[in-house]
């Protein structure tokens, strides 16, 4: 009897073990740890994630425009009509950046390397990031926004420029410099 429960143990603790290796934490800390790194390039499936956690994001970002966008035109703020009438028109281009970055996101869940994709989605999460901070620094505003904002400022610079945009730019660069050299050396090779 004494045997099954220690064999039962183990192979409880082993399993626990097992599992805990194996399900990464692809939080908001762990991508920012990779970025202390000096150079650091991400595996297919940390790309996959850090994509999965932005497009989380930016569904967040489109939840909070929908609930500010109700609160403008319901008039649950006190913001008066000219005023409402300008962060409408924010609001707007908040929204045109959500499907600009949605749309870039699945470009580069199809193909990872688009450089012109990743530097939209790039500008299209700076965009949202700054009128989000703008947001939370309005009063009547504030309690709409949570912490999207400091979250998505962070996935935006330090995570997704640093750890995808970067690294793809650098690798375009280096595979456009090359093929010109090995040009130069076959035409004084021919000569």
């Amino acid at each position: 009897m004494m045997n099954w429960k220690i064999v039962f143990g183990f192979v409880l603790l082993f399993s626990v073990t097992v599992s805990a290796g194996l399900a990464e934490d692809f939080s908001l800390q762990y991508f920012l740890e990779k970025t202390s790194f000096k150079t650091y390039e991400l595996s297919k499936r940390e790309r996959t994630e850090l994509l999965n956690q932005i497009e989380r994001v930016l569904e967040q970002a489109k939840e909070v425009q929908s609930r500010l966008s109700r609160a403008l035109q319901g008039g649950e703020t006190d913001i008066k009509y000219q005023e409402g009438k300008f962060w409408m028109s924010k609001l707007e281009q908040d929204q045109s950046s959500i499907e600009s970055g949605a749309q870039q996101l699945k470009i580069l869940k199809e193909k990872p390397i688009q450089i012109a994709a990743a530097v939209k989605l790039y500008k299209a999460l700076k965009d949202l990031s700054f009128h989000l901070n703008s947001y939370n620094n309005m009063p009547s505003f504030s309690a709409y926004i949570g912490d999207i904002a400091p979250e998505m400022e962070l996935w935006t610079d330090p995570i997704f420029y640093k750890l995808y945009v970067l690294p793809l730019a650098q690798a375009r660069s280096v595979e456009t410099k090359t093929p010109t050299k090995e040009k130069k050396t076959e035409v004084k090779g021919k000569k």
